[in-house]
């Protein structure tokens, strides 16, 4: 146990892996962390694993072991591992299109858009035209009419914009549609992933977890955001209430659906590209088991390659209409590339707004977590984050990939 101001860091890492402790201690020191967790896994073994400061704000109360904070679109990876079930099940194919498991998503143009293009963000419906509240999203039968009448913004196939919600929701449904018992998203995660693994990590928090084991985020101020917000041009996006990414993320239903006042976050529902809530450690074992064959879980390793592919663009190129940059994805999760750069070019993971990372590295056999209550302000990569993920890697041997930011910058 080592203390940092009045930070306490608990938890332990294996030889050759201090650095990785260093760095988190530092986090709290220099890069005004508050509370948070990081987690990995090399070759299956579970080589760090750190948590420390608070868990609550304003009463102090200690970030512990199993203490659970919101991942925000980290979830979208986790999301994903439960299409790479089904289809390491041969319950879907990733090149087929999706009507052929669900006709009635075929009207209003989206009858040729296949499960790939969907899961890259590709199919032109990042944002619903019809309203949709926590009643809708309670009641996957009304849901699923909802986006079967949805209207793609542009030819499919044809452009990249963000899913930032909807993308989980029609997984979602698309899963249900496929799997032989027709459970839900979070269902599934939690019997064939979360519990054969035997981490906390849900998709649908229950009603029996207390409040006490949840990390109450703590979001930058408008003047944290205006100063320290990168990119500029994604800030400037969503202050527009009519632009594409504000449409994505901020309303009908937007990110706060949930998030709940009393309950610190909503509870029995269900928001598979946002409203992941677990640890470090669960998402760093599900990755683990990605990048080191799949066996906990059955997966194929036809499945493993195709995530370890490079991702496929859409006809015009991997710019997003929603991000205003490119960015690259590949059958539900976040692949590396020159703006978003983690682990080595096989990876595959996905990065939440305000720091959360998790991912795969199958070269290398590592799985990778990390949660923070302080949201951050930088889009592209924590700086906290960066660190851990720096002296992670040196431990191997391996080159950075990506510069580390000035301290300075606000987190």
């Amino acid at each position: 146990m080592a203390a940092v101001a009045s930070h306490v860091i608990e938890g332990h890492v294996s030889r050759g892996f201090e650095p990785v402790r260093d760095a988190f201690e530092e986090n709290f020191a220099r890069r005004a962390e508050l509370g948070g967790a990081c987690c990995a896994f090399y070759r299956g073994e579970k080589v760090v694993d750190l948590w420390g400061g608070v868990r609550n704000k304003v009463t102090g109360e200690p970030w512990e072991r199993d203490t659970m904070v919101v991942v925000h679109s980290a979830t979208k990876g986790l999301a994903a591992m439960t299409l790479a079930l089904a289809h390491s099940r041969r319950w879907l194919d990733y090149e087929e299109r999706v009507a052929t498991y669900w006709p009635e998503f075929a009207p209003n143009g989206k009858e040729k858009i296949t499960v790939r293009q969907l899961l890259a963000h590709q199919a032109g419906l990042f944002a619903f035209d019809e309203p949709v509240d926590r009643r809708v999203l309670a009641n996957p039968d009304q849901l699923a009419a909802v986006m079967a009448r949805h209207r793609p913004a542009w030819e499919p196939g044809t452009r990249q914009a963000y899913h930032g919600l909807t993308l989980g929701f029609y997984e979602g449904e698309l899963l249900r549609r496929v799997d032989p018992l027709h459970r839900t998203l979070g269902q599934f995660f939690h019997d064939e992933i979360a519990t054969a693994l035997g981490e906390d990590f849900y998709i649908g928090l229950p009603e029996e977890i207390p409040n006490a084991r949840l990390a109450t985020l703590s979001p930058p101020g408008m003047m944290r955001m205006l100063i320290g917000f990168r990119p500029v041009r994604l800030l400037v996006e969503g202050l527009n209430p009519r632009s594409n990414i504000s449409r994505a993320l901020t309303v009908n239903p937007g990110t706060s659906v949930y998030l709940d006042e009393s309950r610190v976050y909503a509870r029995n529902l269900e928001v598979p590209a946002g409203g992941g809530v677990g640890t470090a450690r669960a998402m760093a074992h599900a990755y683990s088991a990605f990048a080191t064959g799949g066996r906990e879980l059955g997966l194929r390793q036809e499945t493993l390659d195709l995530l370890a592919a490079p991702a496929i663009p859409p006809a015009r190129g991997f710019y997003d209409e929603c991000l205003k940059g490119e960015v690259q994805f590949s059958l539900g999760f976040m692949k590396p590339s020159v703006a978003w750069r983690f682990g080595g070019a096989s990876s595959f993971g996905s990065p939440g707004t305000g720091g959360a990372l998790g991912f795969a590295d199958p070269d290398a056999g590592i799985g990778y977590g990390y949660v923070t209550s302080r949201m951050g302000t930088v889009f592209t990569g924590d700086p906290r984050d960066l660190a851990l993920r720096h002296a992670l890697y040196a431990a191997f041997g391996f080159r950075p990939l990506q510069r580390l930011p000035p301290e300075r910058i606000a987190s």
